[in-house]
């Protein structure tokens, strides 16, 4: 029977995250950013800090999973009209689909568990950019690439 630490390696983590030594990843759009947490293998989902500027919106959006969001600073409002703002938790169930911006003067971020894709959407419903585990984390080796910076390895095993 194994005692002390070894005891407790069963139930600890198996990745404890510095999101310290992880970066904002500049989006396309100006004043829009991501912080990987986790990518979940299989192309199943991800875990990201998002960070978005006052006055942003985020497009129309399905998600094809659920999305667990909790605000941790700024307001957005969705576009129901409710405000979310620091504190507030907003579950998304799979096939939801909604548009979203940034209210107020201080930026948005939130703590955002995705599971399956977030689909933008075009006229007529036709889907115009994806966003996976995948895609997000070929954007973030991407950027350390160009910053000169050693990717860490974010995804779930």
């Amino acid at each position: 029977m194994a005692s002390g630490f070894d005891a407790l390696h069963d139930y600890l983590p198996a990745r404890i995250g510095a999101s310290a030594q992880v970066p904002w990843i500049p989006a396309d759009t100006p004043g829009k950013y991501s912080k990987p947490l986790r990518f979940f293998a299989d192309d199943r989902g991800f875990v990201e800090l998002l960070r978005m500027d006052p006055g942003l919106a985020m497009p129309l959006h399905r998600h094809t999973g659920e999305v667990h969001a909790y605000n941790l600073s700024g307001t957005r409002q969705l576009c129901t009209g409710e405000l979310i703002g620091p504190g507030d938790y907003v579950y998304e169930p799979p096939g939801n689909v909604d548009w979203w911006k940034i209210v107020g003067d201080e930026p948005m971020i939130a703590l955002l568990v995705v599971m399956g894709a977030v689909e933008f959407l075009g006229p007529g419903g036709t889907v115009r950019q994806r966003a996976t585990a995948q895609s997000q984390r070929a954007a973030y080796e991407r950027y350390c690439r160009q910053q000169r910076r050693p990717p860490l390895d974010l995804t779930d095993r």
